[in-house]
């Protein structure tokens, strides 16, 4: 069964830093895209950062950039997102995603429940 589960997010003072985590089962994520996703309340589901299968390639939204760090273990299942200099506008429930490019169509596109990020200031 395939199974993403986020861990780490939660309440910080802006200037601060969360690390999140993404803990992936039932395939393996090594030859996934691993994208990290976040909504905030009343706007649309944006990217984060996104970390490209094999070659190791990452990309990241323009707001977060500098700020965030996406990782991965490919060993473990895991993916990493460090978030420092948080800020109120990086509040959001932030999720893990993984694709299988390509293949998005026949179902290889999975989803975590999210995890909360709420940034004080």
């Amino acid at each position: 069964q395939v199974q993403l589960v986020e861990s780490g997010g939660g309440l910080v003072q802006a200037g601060g830093s969360l690390s999140l985590c993404c803990a992936a089962s039932g395939f393996t994520s090594s030859q996934y895209t691993m994208t990290w996703y976040r909504q905030a309340p009343g706007k649309e589901r944006e990217l984060v950062a996104e970390s490209t299968r094999n070659d190791g390639g990452v990309n990241y939204a323009g707001s977060v950039k500098g700020r965030f760090t996406i990782s991965r273990d490919n060993a473990k299942n895991l993916v990493f997102l460090q978030m420092n200099n948080l800020k109120p506008n990086d509040t959001a429930v932030y999720y893990c995603n993984a694709r299988l490019p390509g293949w998005t169509a026949y179902g290889y596109d999975f989803w975590g429940q999210g995890t909360q990020v709420t940034v004080s200031s």
